[in-house]
């Protein structure tokens, strides 16, 4: 996909369903341009399928895909790499979309003509897209390489105004995605930030409708926040976060802070105002009164913060889930939205690292099946998740970090919400290890009769030069494989219940209440041991 062949980002998706016929479809998304494959199991004449996916990521320079300027680099080179992908049995590819390429000349002038080359290309190569909305920034996060900045219109409005970036308890300044806090304020050229993705996604539509139309795009992920994600950007690089640093709160604009004041002041408490106490990016909990032992996070006051905090990210995601529902309404494609596999601190009281990305999560309070509960009413859109190849035993000690049932909680919330769930691995590994745990997450109890639980998708980071290399590549494609549950590779997605419907649009708003309700912790599905389809086994 690059020149001299430097992978920079791509991903394998696996995605699984129950079916009655025994060949999957398999698919690869490229993060700047991604690679499909599926996978499948079959028991008693009945088949769990999955779809495999793998990406690459646009980048300037010598590692673009669309370059900077908005032109598709390297045509031939990437038309040579994603038929090799192909011939590990993949389907598709996942791509960023970027904000800050496409309406990067001013409001609303949009230039689609590079990333139309790229899904050409990808139709040609017989693959499938997975596009994902970027609206945030490449570059700053763990593994970017390069540097793609929002649009320069939308950094000049900062520029007279920087609260419209995430601001932690210091005043420095996130410019890698807006403050949620301007989500409904009309300052960017007579609109608000919403109304801006939306038309960013409305026009992507315009541009593509050809290629949906075709079943070349086939799953729109929708970015909602610091890396995609939808979460607050509590522990960024740039800034000088160390794992396993516990972050910090990103509520300090101006924005924010008056929409706190104003809840507490509704509330009963003017006094009240953002955390003072919860300290830098790299403490650990107990160096801080907020998150320490009987800390203030416990307190009438911490947890009223706590659940606006939240609570405003559950709104922010929802209000932009609307605008795509909206946008792709009646197109035959899934929406996807990323949530952040905050593993470390996940075995400490706190749960600190997880607090100050926006999930209040703690032993007594589950915080993310209010996200599934919310993602359910944009026509079950899926929830995709990370850090599914890590095993507890690869952690530092002093992390407290608890990947693995992590991982289980949060799929076990999508399936308790009757959503489909996907994930991704955090880190670039091709060893047995890293496969089988994906593989067991993918499918918690092997292969059964009834094909569930079953994750939706599993992407792979990331088709690199070492991925490529002989022995790494020729393991990959053994792990392809048993996500296919051995199977052969099959083209038509009908033949096994994987055909896509048109977008149905999304449900009333659930009250906040009833996602609230949400948060009782239940008792995640069963997980074996290990998984029957091992590489190595």
């Amino acid at each position: 996909m690059i020149a001299h062949v430097t992978w920079y980002d791509l991903n394998v998706l696996i995605t699984t369903v129950s079916i009655f016929t025994y060949n999957p479809l398999e698919s690869v998304l490229l993060e700047g341009l991604g690679v499909s494959l599926g996978c499948s199991n079959n028991y008693g004449g009945q088949e769990d399928v999955g779809e495999l996916c793998a990406g690459l990521c646009d980048a300037p320079g010598k590692l673009g895909i669309v370059s900077s300027d908005d032109v598709l680099t390297d045509k031939e080179g990437l038309k040579k790499q994603l038929l090799k992908l192909k011939t590990a049995g993949m389907d598709g590819v996942m791509s960023d979309v970027w904000w800050g390429i496409v309406e990067a000349k001013g409001p609303k002038q949009y230039d689609w003509s590079a990333y139309r080359s790229m899904v050409e290309l990808v139709k040609e190569c017989g693959l499938k897209l997975q596009a994902i909305m970027s609206f945030h920034q490449c570059g700053g996060n763990v593994g970017d390489e390069v540097f793609i900045p929002i649009p320069k219109w939308v950094l000049d409005i900062g520029e007279s105004d920087p609260d419209i970036f995430y601001t932690n308890r210091a005043g420095n300044r996130n410019k890698e995605y807006l403050t949620l806090g301007v989500d409904h304020l009309n300052i960017f050229h007579g609109r608000t930030a919403v109304q801006v993705y939306g038309d960013f996604m409305k026009s992507f539509r315009e541009a593509m409708a050809d290629l949906i139309e075709d079943g070349v795009i086939i799953d729109i992920e929708v970015g909602l926040g610091a890396a995609g994600e939808l979460r607050y950007p509590s522990y960024p690089q740039d800034q000088g976060w160390i794992f396993p640093g516990i972050g910090e709160f990103q509520c300090y604009d101006k924005y924010l802070k008056a929409e706190f004041k104003e809840a507490a002041t509704k509330a009963g408490h003017p006094e009240w105002n953002v955390p003072d106490d919860a300290g830098e990016y790299n403490d650990t909990p107990e160096a801080t009164e907020f998150f320490g032992p009987n800390g203030t996070y416990l307190s009438e006051k911490g947890k009223f913060f706590l659940t606006w905090y939240s609570n405003k990210l559950l709104t922010h995601g929802d209000d932009i889930l609307d605008e795509a529902n909206k946008a792709f309404l009646g197109c035959k494609l899934k929406l996807a939205a990323k949530v952040s596999g905050i593993h470390w601190w996940y075995k400490s009281e706190s749960h600190a690292a997880e607090l100050t990305a926006g999930y209040y999560n703690l032993y007594d309070r589950d915080g993310y099946r209010p996200i599934a509960r919310m993602l359910s009413r944009h026509d079950e859109a899926i929830l995709n998740f990370t850090c599914l190849e890590m095993r507890d035993t690869e952690q530092p000690a002093e992390a407290k970090s608890a990947p693995q049932e992590l991982v289980q909680q949060v799929l076990s919330g999508g399936w308790r919400e009757h959503i489909e769930v996907a994930g991704e691995n955090a880190l670039p590994r091709y060893d047995s290890y890293a496969y089988n745990q994906i593989l067991l997450n993918a499918r918690p109890n092997g292969v059964t009769e009834k094909g569930k639980p079953k994750m939706h998708g599993v992407t792979y980071l990331r088709a690199s030069d070492d991925l490529f290399k002989e022995n790494n590549f020729e393991l990959f494609k053994i792990f392809v494989k048993k996500m296919h549950a051995d199977q052969e590779y099959c083209s038509d997605p009908e033949k096994y219940g994987q055909d896509l419907k048109p977008l149905q649009r999304s449900k009333p708003k659930i009250p906040i209440d009833e996602l609230i309700d949400a948060t009782k912790p239940l008792e995640p599905f069963p997980w074996d041991e290990e998984t029957d389809m091992k590489v190595d086994g």
